[in-house]
Parts: structure tokens; sequence; C-alpha cells
């Protein structure tokens, strides 16, 4: 995970080998364990890739507030909106009886 410190600049943060799942990487973003997320990148030594997950990280996080009725925290709001973009309330059409 790539956190941006502002004046003191970006850093990637460590972590315990267990929590590096995606799952737990998405719970740390939503218990603001990170402060100002940039970037997610995940990897796998074994198999020689690495890839950046942000997006999927961002659709997970936006996908939850929507399952959970709630808003978006303020502090996942600029991170979601750079891999998703705003979100945009729809309404649908509904069919006039």
């Amino acid at each position: 995970m790539l956190d941006d410190f502002g004046g003191m600049g970006c850093a990637w943060r460590e972590t315990n080998v267990q929590d590096t799942d995606l799952e737990a990487v998405i719970d740390d973003l939503w218990e603001g364990q990170y402060g100002n997320p940039v970037r997610v990148i995940g990897f796998n030594t074994a198999e020689g890739w690495s890839r950046d997950v942000s997006e999927d990280a961002a659709r997970e996080l936006r996908q939850r507030c929507a399952d959970q009725d709630r808003e978006l925290p303020d502090f996942l709001r600029e991170f979601v909106d750079r891999y998703e973009g705003p979100y945009r309330a729809v309404q649908l059409p509904l069919p006039i009886c």
C-alpha cells in the first residue's frame, strides 16, 4: 500500500505477511489504517507477477458502502474517486401504469 504523508512524501507501508491478502487490505482501508491511500499493488512472488489492484480495492470499498447503505468515509473518498470516478446516483426509469 502506497500512502501519502503530505509534506513528508509517499511511502510503501509495511504489514505482516498474513495481513496482505486483498480482503485484509480492504479491511485495513475501511478501518482507516492508511491516512491517505494512493495505490494498492498485489503481487505473487511464487508465480512471478505484480499488478496494480487499486481499482479492485476501490470497487470493493464502494460496494461495501452500498451493501451497508452508508456513505463512503471521507478518508477514502479521494482514493475511491481516483480509481472508480465520483459516485453518481442513477435513477432508473419506472414504468407508468
